[in-house]
């Protein structure tokens, strides 16, 4: 998978991580939940965004944290130890052969990972064979496809389809929102629910302006700049422009909406 992260392994994309981790907290976590002595295993923690908030809302769980990089886990581990979060553990692993038994642990979460896999469904059975009978699995993923905004322009969508296409040259799919309950249901999980978590940003509410629309989906999005122009999926006049544009919905008469989506299954 590490290959195959869009957003790249940078200092910006991990204060964007950071930024996006923050601002939608309470709405992406507010049912985060585990019972108190749940093993839980999160996979691709990346630089423990998420993991920190876990281990927050659930200081009686065992949690271990995964992922393909050791950059990354370095950053997740420095960042619970600087704020006091023993109840974790980090390990190096890729998706597709974990080091773990079956039957391993209570619940397992997973989090803006499966866009970034060729084979989700895969991954997803992986995960089903090292959960306990009753255990369950979380997913988080975003749809791009879900973001409008005004002013609307070609432009800036053009910047966002730039996005979406450079994934799936990667062998993800930044669609995959969408796709998360019959992902779910092919691969035998019981119960499977979905909720959509939507997101509205105009000027009224700063803070969603400033975290999501600005830190966080331009903030991506200009992440891909040289990527795009140089797999020649735009020029570098029309990304300027479309930017430009992108960035007039964060402005006085602007609002910017997208929707994430957030699956639960269980294994019986």
């Amino acid at each position: 998978m590490q290959n195959n992260y869009v957003h790249g392994y940078t200092e910006l994309e991990t204060t964007r991580l950071n930024d996006q981790a923050s601002t939608l907290s309470s709405i992406l976590h507010h049912d985060s939940i585990f019972p108190e002595g749940s093993k839980v295993l999160e996979v691709g923690c990346g630089v423990g965004s998420q993991t920190e908030i876990l281990c927050r809302k659930n200081p009686g769980i065992h949690l271990t944290s995964v992922d393909i990089s050791a950059e990354s886990l370095e950053l997740a581990r420095k960042r619970c130890d600087d704020s006091g979060l023993f109840n974790v553990e980090f390990k190096q692993a890729d998706i597709f052969h974990l080091p773990y038994e079956k039957n391993s642990f209570d619940h397992i979460f997973i989090c803006f990972v499966l866009e970034h896999l060729s084979d989700p469904q895969k991954a997803l059975m992986e995960l089903k064979t090292i959960l306990k009978q009753g255990g369950t699995v979380t997913a988080i993923e975003g749809d791009h496809g879900s973001a409008f905004y005004f002013p609307r322009s070609k432009y800036a969508q053009m910047t966002i389809d730039c996005l979406v296409e450079l994934q799936a040259k990667k062998g993800g799919d930044a669609l995959i929102g969408r796709r998360l309950y019959p992902l779910f249901q092919k691969t035998g999980f019981s119960g499977t629910r979905v909720s959509p978590r939507f997101i509205y940003a105009d000027t009224s509410l700063p803070e969603m302006v400033d975290g999501f629309t600005k830190k966080t989906f331009i903030a991506m999005v200009e992440g891909i700049r040289e990527e795009a122009i140089s797999h020649q999926l735009i020029d570098q006049e029309t990304w300027e422009k479309g930017i430009s544009e992108l960035k007039e919905t964060a402005l006085e008469t602007g609002t910017f909406c997208y929707t994430f989506f957030k699956a639960l299954g269980y294994k019986l």
